[in-house]
């Protein structure tokens, strides 16, 4: 008897030492409660992350934390008026008449703190620098340089480009939230920085959009949606014939992409070709969605007449 309550014993005592909590697992463990609660910025998340801090200080979670503290910190939110239906991408939440019956927009633009800004920057580079290989630290600090930037976005290009060189030289995968990725997993997340670009709406943006979208190409030539990204910048500066050009080097590799089937008929239009446009409308009946099959048939019937 006296030896089976010792083998209890014993495993009890295994088992509670396997299920034992680190000091940083407790403080992590504080830090998703607080967080749950009241946000990364809430009352309390600072102390645990300097407490946190002084038993395991490279922790990545904890880096990313110190992140999110000052970059919530750092930001605040205004009403602003705008004369224009989209702003920064966004669609208005208010839309009123003026003394002349002009449509006055009101947007929900967010406003940064600089020094506080630049303290986040600084702990985003911090944990880049302790854990280099993992991307999704690299796309933190791209993402807050964007949403800082707005309209402008000068820094976060160049940080986005160097980014990419550093990609394209690379042989071995990156972590991605602990999830191993490689050069198409970079290339479908550079996709989403082309498209956030685009949709700021600024010549600025556009114009970095166009940019990186070259560089993209370059170092993914088989990827259509670069291609299709540079024909889309023309198509909107209503330089046709560019457009097209690029939408052809498209179709060359797969004849069947929508996207530049229907611009390239909408190109062709704009150009008054109906030679061109009625290939492209075929195309598009034969490609496309049942929505836009119709509206093409409808369109080439009334160019037949």
């Amino acid at each position: 008897m006296k030896m089976r309550n010792i083998l209890v014993a014993a495993l009890m005592l295994t088992a509670s030492l396997m299920y034992a909590q680190t000091p940083s697992e407790k403080f992590e463990q504080k830090y998703d409660r607080i967080v749950s609660q009241f946000g990364p910025a809430g009352v309390g998340v600072e102390t645990i992350l300097d407490n946190w801090a002084k038993v395991d200080s490279t922790n990545a979670k904890l880096l990313l934390a110190r992140f999110d503290l000052l970059f919530t910190k750092a930001q605040s939110v205004s009403i602003v008026m705008k004369d224009t239906k989209k702003y920064l991408g966004m669609e208005p939440i208010l839309t009123l008449k003026d003394s002349l019956q002009r449509n006055v927009y009101y947007y929900q633009e967010t406003f940064f703190d600089d020094e506080l800004y630049g303290q986040s920057i600084q702990a985003a580079d911090k944990a880049i620098s302790v854990w280099p290989d993992r991307l999704d630290f690299r796309f933190v600090k791209a993402n807050a340089l964007i949403a800082y930037e707005k309209e402008s976005p000068d820094m976060a290009m160049n940080y986005l480009k160097s980014l990419v060189a550093e990609a394209s030289r690379r042989s071995s995968d990156w972590d991605y939230a602990g999830t191993k990725v490689g050069k198409d997993f970079i290339a479908d997340a550079m996709q989403e920085y082309c498209y956030s670009l685009y949709t700021i709406g600024s010549v600025q943006s556009r114009d970095a959009f166009l940019e990186l979208s070259e560089i993209l190409s370059g170092i993914y030539p088989e990827n259509i949606q670069f291609i299709n990204n540079i024909g889309s910048y023309y198509l909107l500066k209503e330089d046709f014939k560019t457009a097209l050009k690029y939408y052809s080097k498209v179709l060359k590799k797969s004849a069947d992409d929508y996207t530049a089937i229907k611009n390239s008929a909408l190109a062709a239009r704009r150009l008054h070709n109906a030679k061109l446009e009625k290939k492209y409308l075929q195309m598009l009946v034969k490609h496309g969605p049942e929505n836009d099959v119709a509206a093409a048939k409808a369109r080439m019937e009334a160019l037949n007449k």
